[in-house]
């Protein structure tokens, strides 16, 4: 079976259809010389993964970047080994470099843009189960038994490591809150809802990134009182270095208010 890959979004289908829903949608966009694919094996042959530390956490990404270019995080939890986010391509070389490190027990995304190749991550390391928003139920191109959908606004895996549902970008987007992160404080991996911005001292908010389209005060307010009473001293964003390291809560309750003061102006 052909398994298609969207050059633009990353996502992965199971054959190769005329076009992308994920990139047709609002939040995203298809690339001017219009919908192109390429395949997880031509994939192979055109790019690497990228292993390496990145402010004391181990990501993967691709390498030259490819789509929209974030890279995941190995997290061993007292959950068990977390890959938070994928990536549209597994090698050999990472599945061995992650079962050396004690593998993988779970998968966790948050959000429909960065599903990509899921399926072939989890069957990589045994059919791991991929936890997923059920408000973005909707989104997945390959269904498999192996996704987990849960509900709420929280999922707790362990005392130390809960999911949390900020929504604002897609109705299920999700962040996760480590107690136990490396660094002293716990660490919030906040994907793109919030997103880290480029100076690395504020998070902003947007229901669509490409497109320049603000999140609604309603929806920033929604996420502002589902991360209320989480302490965190570090905030990873979606791609290599988009990360703040120390003060991560005060930055991020302070963009809270500079949002909300901006778009009501």
């Amino acid at each position: 079976m052909t398994l298609s890959i969207c050059e633009t979004c990353g996502t992965q289908y199971p054959d190769t259809p005329t076009h992308c829903p994920v990139c047709e949608d609002e939040r995203q966009y298809v690339g001017a010389k219009g919908q192109t694919w390429t395949t997880h094996e031509a994939l192979r042959t055109s790019h690497s993964l990228r292993i390496e530390d990145d402010d004391g956490l181990l990501g993967i990404g691709l390498a030259p970047g490819f789509a929209i270019n974030q890279r995941a995080l190995y997290l061993p939890t007292d959950a068990g080994n977390i890959l938070w986010e994928c990536l549209s391509l597994v090698t050999d070389e990472a599945v061995a470099a992650l079962r050396a490190r004690g593998g993988l027990d779970l998968i966790a995304i948050s959000h429909p843009h960065f599903y990509t190749s899921m399926l072939q991550w989890s069957e990589a390391f045994g059919n791991v189960p991929i936890l997923l928003h059920e408000a973005d139920r909707e989104w997945v191109r390959r269904p498999s038994p192996h996704i987990q959908f849960w509900r709420g606004d929280s999922y707790r895996l362990s005392d130390a490591v809960t999911l949390i549902r900020s929504g604002g970008h897609f109705p299920g987007s999700t962040v996760l809150h480590w107690k136990d992160a490396p660094g002293p404080g716990g660490a919030l991996l906040a994907g793109d809802a919030p997103q880290v911005a480029s100076n690395r001292r504020h998070v902003s908010f947007m229901h669509s990134y490409p497109n320049f389209v603000p999140m609604s005060p309603a929806a920033v307010r929604g996420m502002r009182t589902r991360l209320a009473g989480y302490a965190f001293e570090d905030v990873y964003g979606y791609t290599w270095n988009r990360n703040i390291i120390g003060g991560g809560r005060e930055a991020v309750d302070a963009s809270f208010e500079l949002y909300l003061s901006a778009i009501a102006a």
